[in-house]
Parts: structure tokens; C-alpha cells; sequence
């Protein structure tokens, strides 16, 4: 019993021990790469340089990718990457312990400047939020093609017996067709589920069954056939290992939430090379390399530290 309390205090300890460590990636190293495309700055040699991602499979493997360019660039690097959440991240940008962050343009309009309605247009969205946030001294760079919102899937074998490729073709189906996965906060959001299918010229009473079910489940529940269309997020790697076609938003109904670096306004004025840098990485950041790269991790189980470096290396970006 002594040695059972022993134990417990040991553990406890230990708990409190990691608490108190704070922002602390759990795989904080920086792999080694040496420049290549993405040039080594004399300017940014001992620049110190703090990145903090969040915690799921596509921000680890991005920021990794920051870190490793930052530091192949003459940079200090500090990886905060597994950041526990959107807003552990954003703080940890407000407060000064980060300076750059892997980031999207809904989640900056929507969820951290507190904006209701998204705008429509990848660059309108793009240019208001980097606006809006001068004020908090955040520069949101020219943004990716890659765009991670809300959609629709469908197995690859359905989508070609209904003949559906995008969502108005979901107006047409027969009601017995219109069977759907959702989560049920996606259920009740204003940029969710039921003005989704009003956009679309959809009822609630024209639909077949609807299931909710966590998240991580619908993927494989749509997969299986327990229903026509699953809710997704369109850089998920599970999309492309079950077979899945992602329904084209052809409306443009839901919010764009394309990736860009955000940067401390101060560091970019000194270091406007930085501009240059992500200039070059950016553009080939698109929703099937994105795919393809979170499918290494949850599929394949490769270390997105690895699968970051590896992927920088063979775009020639570095080397």
C-alpha cells in the first residue's frame, strides 16, 4: 500500500511537472535541411524565431515545414508545434511566446476576429482578415491555394452510380438516395447543415435518414455505405485511403479557410525576406499535396516531422 501511494504522489508530480512546462511541442527538434530553392539568409542568422502549430495531423506536418525552412534559412527556431488548440496557438501569438504560425483565413475571421459571416473569394477573404488583424500586430501572408473547409463525401463507387460530382446534383436524387453523416455541432452552426441544403434547394423533409456521429466516425461510416454522403474536412488524408469523392461546393457555399503564414507585424518589418521565403512555398501548398501528405501520417504512420522534411526536399525547395 505505502509503495501504491508512493506511486500515486510520483505520478502526480508528474502530472503537475508537465503542466507547468507550458507551450512545449511533444516532438520539438527541428530537422536539419540545407537550403536549396529557399535560400540561407545572412540576415536571419540567430534571428530568434518561435512557430507554434496546432495538435491534428495536417499542423504538425506544417509546422514542422515552417521550422525546418526557418531554420535552413539562418533562422533560430523554436517548434511550439502540438500547440494544444486553435486558441493555445493564437495566444501564444498574442502574448509574444510565437511569431509565426501555420493558419487559416476562416479561422482568422471567423473564429478569432469574431466575424459571423464568411466573405466570399479566396483573395477579398484573404485581404480583410490581414486588415482586420494589423491591429493586433498579425501580418496574414499571401495564402495557399489549399483551402481545408467543410464538404461532402461519397464512395467513389456511389458517386459514379448517382452520377454526382458537386452538390447541386444532390437536388435531383431521389429521397432514399439523400441519406447523410453529420456531426452535430456541424448540425447546428450558420455555416452548417441546414442552410447548406437551403442553398442547394434542399428541405430537411426532402432528405432520407440523417445520422449524427462524431467526426473522426463518419469518415469510415461513409465508407462502409451506413450513409450516402459524409461531412468532411477536404485535405483530410482518410479521404483519398477509403475511396472517397469529395463533392465540388459549386455554389461556394462554405467558408474558405486557405492556409497562409501568420507573422508578428514587427518580426516581418525587420525581416521582409520572409515574405520571399513562404513566397516560394506556398503556391505548391494545394489540397491534394496536402492529402497526400496527411495520408503518410494517419494511414501510413510516418513521422510528419519526416514526411514535412522529405516532401520540402523533393519539390527542391530544400535540400
Amino acid at each position: 500500500m505505502a509503495r501504491r501511494w508512493a506511486a500515486i504522489g510520483l505520478a502526480l508530480i508528474l502530472v503537475i511537472a508537465v503542466a507547468g512546462c507550458g507551450l512545449r511541442s511533444a516532438s520539438g527538434a527541428v530537422l536539419e535541411a540545407k537550403s536549396g530553392a529557399i535560400q540561407h539568409y545572412d540576415s536571419l542568422d540567430g534571428v530568434k524565431i518561435t512557430v507554434a502549430a496546432k495538435d491534428f495531423t495536417e499542423q504538425l506536418v506544417l509546422g514542422n515545414m515552417l521550422s525546418i525552412i526557418l531554420a535552413a534559412a539562418g533562422a533560430d527556431v523554436t517548434n511550439l508545434t502540438n500547440t494544444p488548440g486553435s486558441f493555445g496557438v493564437r495566444q501564444a501569438m498574442l502574448n509574444g511566446d510565437a511569431n509565426v504560425s501555420p493558419e487559416y483565413t476562416g479561422t482568422g475571421w471567423i473564429n478569432y476576429l469574431g466575424n459571423e459571416e464568411p466573405i466570399k473569394g479566396e483573395q477579398q477573404q484573404w485581404l480583410a482578415v490581414n486588415d482586420a488583424d494589423k491591429k493586433n500586430n498579425m501580418t496574414w501572408l499571401p495564402p495557399a491555394p489549399m483551402n481545408n473547409t467543410y464538404a461532402f463525401a461519397i464512395r467513389e463507387s456511389e458517386a459514379e452510380r448517382l452520377n454526382v460530382t458537386k452538390l447541386s446534383d444532390l437536388a435531383r436524387l431521389p429521397q432514399q438516395e439523400l441519406t447523410f453523416c453529420v456531426e452535430s455541432e456541424f448540425a447546428s452552426r450558420n455555416d452548417g447543415f441546414v442552410p447548406m441544403l437551403t442553398a442547394y434547394g434542399l428541405s430537411r423533409d426532402r432528405l432520407g435518414s440523417v445520422t449524427n456521429l462524431d467526426t473522426g466516425v463518419i469518415y469510415t461510416a461513409t465508407a462502409d455505405g451506413d450513409c450516402n454522403f459524409g461531412e468532411v474536412f477536404t485535405t483530410d488524408g482518410r479521404i483519398p485511403s477509403l475511396n472517397l469523392h469529395v463533392l465540388d461546393d459549386d455554389r461556394q457555399f462554405f467558408p474558405l479557410y486557405n492556409l497562409t503564414e501568420v507573422i508578428n507585424s514587427d518580426l516581418l518589418s525587420a525581416h521582409p525576406e520572409l515574405v520571399d521565403i513562404f513566397g516560394q512555398l506556398n503556391p505548391k501548398l494545394t489540397n491534394d499535396v496536402m492529402l497526400t501528405l496527411n495520408a503518410k501520417v494517419d494511414n501510413d504512420g510516418d513521422d510528419p516531422a519526416l514526411v514535412a522534411r522529405d516532401w520540402l526536399v523533393q519539390e527542391g525547395l530544400l535540400t
